[in-house]
């Protein structure tokens, strides 16, 4: 494995056991601006540790995002996400060694969700409407970002900001995905409605994400 692969690896680990960690054994005790804060600074600690061996994608949707953005390759993605989802499907398997632990523990892994049962139990049509846009909104903050002409060594702080303002908005909605990889780790370990939900949290990010790209590579959305 590369360098750059391994990086995704340890990155999206480190995203999914501090975000999902923290609504998992943080929960009611930090809130939801507890657990915003969590994904967005593990967002901004894997950026500022990782961001330069392979940009800290973390998320298939940004990597295919990149893609149509002609800023990456199509293989580079594919491998990009395997490797999120690799390191995503470890930190889900960490988080369930250290939450079993727990006498209180009742098998909840932070896996997003909609409808009857889930946190504000929002319709299918709100779950693809809010996980759509707000993954294009989070590309395109990260293309921009990333650019040419973005202010120098501000970049992960505007990602990590971003995505934890995303969560304060929509963590009632669908739990804030996003991001297919930070999905499918929880929903494999958790199975029943997760799982079955899980097809939401793979085809409204990537299509986000790609619609990101287009409109940056157009050059609707950058400065250059």
């Amino acid at each position: 494995m590369s360098m750059k692969l391994f990086a995704e690896v340890l990155g999206t680990f480190i995203l999914v056991l501090f975000g999902c960690g923290a609504a998992v054994i943080g929960g009611a005790a930090i809130g939801h601006t507890g657990i915003a804060l969590a994904f967005g600074l593990a967002i901004v600690a894997a950026a500022y540790g990782l961001g330069a061996i392979s940009g800290a994608h973390l998320n298939p949707a940004v990597s295919f995002g990149m893609v149509a953005a002609g800023r990456m390759t199509l293989p580079d993605a594919i491998a990009y996400a395997v490797a999120q989802t690799l390191g995503a499907i470890l930190g889900a398997g960490a988080l369930v060694l250290i939450t079993s632990g727990s006498a209180g523990w009742t098998g909840g892994l932070g896996a997003n969700g909609y409808g009857p049962g889930y946190l504000g139990e929002y319709s299918l049509t709100a779950a693809l409407v809010f996980e759509g846009v707000m993954t294009f909104v989070f590309v395109t903050v990260i293309l921009g970002a990333t650019g040419r002409g973005a202010a120098t060594g501000f970049a992960g702080l505007a990602i990590g900001l971003t995505l934890a303002a995303i969560h304060l908005v929509g963590i009632n909605v669908t739990g804030v995905s996003l991001n297919p990889a930070r999905s499918i780790g929880p929903a494999l370990l958790s199975g029943g409605a997760a799982l079955a939900q899980l097809w939401v949290f793979l085809v409204a990010p990537v299509a986000g994400g790609l619609v990101a790209g287009a409109l940056y590579k157009a050059g609707l959305t950058r400065a250059d």
